[in-house]
């Protein structure tokens, strides 16, 4: 044996050299398994080739703003160049030509800035990032759409390219290998092979330990008793938490394309809970996740056989005509809906009504737009018609794209570069329990609301045969609106508030569409603004000019609805009345998945 590699067996370099080269045996034949099952894949389904096909002739029509972004990217790129190489001379960090964002969580690892090399891969690829933005948002002759869809494309590429994505350059990734032997890219491989065989052949990325969480047990755990079911939906009433309740019973509407049990994770962050312990008599819709047997089933189905039908069974279960009801996201679509529909009848069933993160007006329905068109519309129905339902994984991974590097890479990078294991947390289990939705009623959703905005249009919806106007709803409204909801935007919801012909009030609240709704009282987080005035038609003055509350929205909310709590009555007990219980919360319906999680 040589001194060389005498002195090379003392440091261990042979080990690991053997190490390694065995553990990647092991991941070449995972990846042989991978390649295996992998199917075919529409590499263009949101057709983002037509608009850089229309970007790029905008672009040749303007040839000196390219010119002049070259020549400033060059600069630029001369500056970090000289950068760098002072660096190295004087062994200092070299100053910084251009940064990440405060909010840019992808180059936390210290190797981004103690190590030149990739110093200066991060720097390298954030200003490309920044040259290439400035490209696409600089070409002149682009409508509206078309350029918000570009930019918005061209961000999905630049996440993708990220150095943070690729083993080899990615510091954090190369120190695993080398500590682990290599057997960090084995884990992640076999993390892959599991989510290929969770996703039946279609890569579903995990995001949490699924195997830690069990509905009834430790999220979705607030008592209650499924007291009444149709083919729609369960309705459960939750077991008092104080020994006399409000008068009229609280109705809350979830939405459909996710599951209720957001509102009860944990007893810590449960709305659900809170509100019983605040003296109402609480009733959760629990919405069933359709099959391909409920293809005929609308939107008008999912107000007659929903909404009016949980009334309907809230009225046997309390002796209460009216309910104060409570609508989240869609779900708060819909009882906008159906409280114009009943308007239109003139029947009087809702006392009052709160609007959680919910848009009536959908003409500037942000990020989401992006994704609806006649094209995109067309395409999503010939698959639904095909199968009688939409995927609810599908549209999942249209909200997974419109936060990327947060709902995508990060989790990509953690599993399947790190080979790190999954980590609990309820909040990324609901988000992967996703829902189907009927063909015909998600049709009838994006042509009328998000194509057309046909909601806020007097007389051009009827429902069962019912012409509805939302200016004739009079009923009290709250709508609670958070300032970054990227699928509610905050001032959509408030121009659908404009819409109702009642007294209104808002409150915008921090964070975003889940965690500025779910915030209780004792995390003191996020804040709220509200003014007491009726709210004006300009959006952006008003915010200026509310009075910022610290902490949860809930109490504010709660104080508002008490004018409509009625007096106080003994405290119902599920069952107690006309409805009998027919199995313990949260019930069948919730627990039906479309995929193993």
């Amino acid at each position: 044996m040589s001194d060389q590699q005498s002195f090379q067996d003392a440091l261990g370099f042979t080990s690991i050299a053997e190490g390694i080269n065995s553990n990647f045996k092991k991941a070449e034949e995972l990846m042989q398994e991978f390649s295996n099952k992998s199917e075919p894949i529409d590499w263009d389904p949101l057709k983002a080739g037509d608009v850089y096909k229309e970007l790029f002739a905008k672009m040749s029509q303007n040839p000196q703003n390219i010119v002049q972004a070259n020549i400033d990217f060059w600069k630029q790129g001369l500056e970090l160049y000289q950068n760098a190489l002072q660096g190295l001379l004087t062994g200092e960090t070299p100053e910084s030509t251009v940064t990440e964002t405060k909010s840019d969580r992808r180059f936390r690892h210290e190797g981004w800035v103690e190590q030149p090399a990739f110093n200066m891969i991060k720097q390298s690829y954030l200003l490309m990032s920044q040259h290439v933005r400035r490209l696409v948002q600089e070409t002149e002759g682009l409508d509206d759409k078309t350029a918000a869809r570009a930019e918005f494309f061209t961000q999905l590429y630049l996440d993708a390219m990220s150095p943070t994505n690729f083993m080899s350059t990615n510091p954090q990734v190369i120190e695993k290998v080398i500590e682990t032997k290599g057997m960090s890219l084995v884990s992640g491989l076999k993390n892959m092979m599991n989510d290929l065989e969770r996703g039946e052949g279609k890569l579903q990325i995990s995001m949490t330990d699924y195997s830690a969480f069990e509905l009834g047990k430790n999220v979705a755990t607030t008592e209650g008793k499924v007291v009444y079911e149709n083919r729609m939906f369960q309705l459960i009433q939750y077991n008092p938490l104080t020994e006399n309740v409000n008068q009229t019973p609280l109705l809350i509407i979830p939405p459909w394309i996710n599951k209720y049990y957001i509102l009860d994770l944990q007893e810590k962050n449960s709305l659900i809970r809170w509100l019983s312990a605040q003296g109402h008599s609480v009733f959760v819709i629990s919405w069933v996740n359709p099959d391909a047997s409920y293809a005929e089933v609308g939107f008008e189905e999912y107000i007659k056989e929903g909404i009016l039908e949980a009334i309907d069974a809230i009225e046997q279960a309390t002796g209460e005509t009216q309910v104060n009801a409570v609508g989240y996201c869609i779900g708060g679509t819909l009882l906008g809906t159906t409280m114009a529909y009943l308007a239109a009848k003139g029947e009087e069933r809702i006392k009052s009504a709160t609007f959680l993160t919910s848009m009536l007006d959908f003409e500037a329905p942000g990020e989401l737009g992006l994704f609806i068109d006649e094209e995109q519309i067309s395409s999503l129905e010939d698959k639904m018609d095909r199968e009688g339902f939409l995927d609810g994984n599908q549209m999942a991974g249209t909200f997974n794209l419109l936060r990327a590097n947060d709902l995508i890479w990060s989790f990509y990078v953690n599993n399947y570069l790190l080979g790190n294991d999954l980590r609990p947390f309820d909040l990324l289990y609901w988000n992967s329990d996703s829902t189907r939705m009927p063909a015909k009623m998600h049709k009838w959703y994006l042509r009328n609301l998000y194509l057309e905005n046909n909601l806020i249009k007097p007389g051009k919806l009827s429902i069962d045969g019912e012409a509805i106007d939302l200016a004739n709803i009079k009923t009290p409204a709250m709508f609670v609106s958070t300032l970054d909801d990227h699928i509610a935007p905050w001032k959509s919801t408030w121009s659908g508030a404009q819409r109702l012909g009642g007294p209104v009030k808002f409150i915008l609240g921090g964070s975003g569409h889940i965690a500025g709704v779910v915030n209780p009282p004792e995390a003191n987080k996020y804040g709220y603004r509200m003014t007491a005035a009726k709210i004006p038609k300009d959006a952006q003055n008003w915010a200026d000019k509310a009075a910022k509350h610290e902490g949860s929205w809930w109490p504010e909310w709660d104080k508002w609805v008490g004018k409509y709590k009625g007096s106080e009555v003994a405290a119902r007990q599920p069952g107690d009345h006309k409805l009998e219980v027919i199995e313990d919360a949260p019930g069948r319906y919730v627990k039906a998945k479309i995929v193993k999680i």
